[in-house]
C-alpha cells in the first residue's frame, strides 16, 4: 500500500464528527480502494449512524463489529461491481 493511501485513510481520524464518505470505485479513484480506505469509509458510516465519534467502553465491541461488517459488505460490493467502459479487473487470489 502506498503512503498516499495511508494518509488518505488516516485523514478520517481527524477533524469533526463525520466527513463525506467518498466514492471508492474507479473512475472516482484512479486505483482500487485499499483496505484502509474501505475501513475508513465503514468507520465514518458507523459513526454517522450511531451518532458517536468514539463509542463508550460498554459499546465498543458492538461498534467495532458494525465497522467490520460494513467494511466487509463494502469490499464485497466493490469486488462485484461492473463499471461500464472500464477494463475488467483480475480476480483476487483466493477468491477475495
Amino acid at each position: 500500500m502506498g503512503k498516499g493511501a495511508t494518509e488518505r485513510a488516516a485523514g478520517s481520524e481527524t477533524g469533526g464528527m463525520c466527513r463525506s464518505i467518498k466514492t471508492l470505485r474507479p473512475p472516482a479513484l484512479p486505483e482500487e480502494a485499499t483496505q484502509d480506505e474501505i475501513r475508513a469509509a465503514a468507520l465514518q458510516y458507523v459513526r454517522k449512524v450511531s451518532g458517536f465519534r468514539a463509542p463508550a467502553a460498554h459499546n465498543r465491541e458492538v461498534f467495532e463489529r458494525a465497522v467490520e461488517a460494513v467494511a466487509e459488505a463494502t469490499a464485497d460490493l466493490l469486488a462485484g461491481l461492473e463499471v461500464r467502459g472500464a477494463t475488467p479487473r483480475a480476480a483476487a487470489p483466493g477468491g477475495g
